[in-house]
């Protein structure tokens, strides 16, 4: 799928940390206070349903400067749902997430599907952002230094990696976090917000 997007051709080194499946009012603040501690901006795809229900955690997300994304409103896994259910899912998150960033749940999504996205979401053109590092912070048969090692031997220049800022994945998440952005910083890289 060479249209969407995997990773940014870069010559600098910078990386685009991006964040699914929030906000939760617990998990996104403590994301967001390590974002801030590293002085690091990242890209947030969130569910509608959850912006709709923690609305001044969403808005702190824009506060601090990050991007937002939409993520569908009920997570939906775009393989196993119809066409027209999974486009009007994402135009009922779209009326929550004021965003041209898409990235299908479960990185599932038909074609035919994203050929209609702009209209589901009210905008003139949007941007599919996939990503080349997943952390599988959400994996629970493995450790926390598996999901480390997931991130930190494998982003170079322009590299997307995902994490998620949910319960699924915060008890792997509260260890890897900190000691990829303190990598991060070690090697010389800075987080960026994906802004197109």
């Amino acid at each position: 799928f060479p249209e969407y997007i995997w990773s940014f051709d870069s010559q600098e080194k910078e990386v685009y940390l991006t964040f699914d499946d929030g906000p939760h009012p617990e998990i996104t603040p403590w994301v967001l206070d390590q974002l801030k501690q590293y002085e690091a901006k990242a890209s947030f795809f969130c569910i509608g349903n959850n912006v709709q229900k923690y609305p001044d955690v969403f808005e702190l997300i824009r506060k601090e400067g990050h991007a937002i994304g939409n993520h569908t409103f009920h997570h939906l896994n775009g393989w196993k749902t119809s066409r027209n259910g999974y486009l009007s899912d994402i135009a009922k998150a779209a009326e929550w997430i004021d965003s041209s960033l898409f990235r299908p749940p479960y990185g599932r999504m038909k074609r035919r599907y994203a050929r209609k996205l702009a209209a589901s979401m009210s905008k003139e053109q949007v941007s599919i952002i996939m990503w080349d590092v997943l952390s599988a912070d959400f994996d629970r048969s493995i450790s926390s230094q598996q999901c480390l090692d997931n991130v930190i031997n494998n982003y170079g220049p322009g590299s997307v990696i995902v994490f998620h800022d949910s319960e699924k994945a915060f008890p792997h998440l509260q260890q890897v976090l900190p000691a990829v952005l303190n990598d991060i910083k070690k090697k010389g890289y800075i987080s960026k917000k994906i802004g197109l």
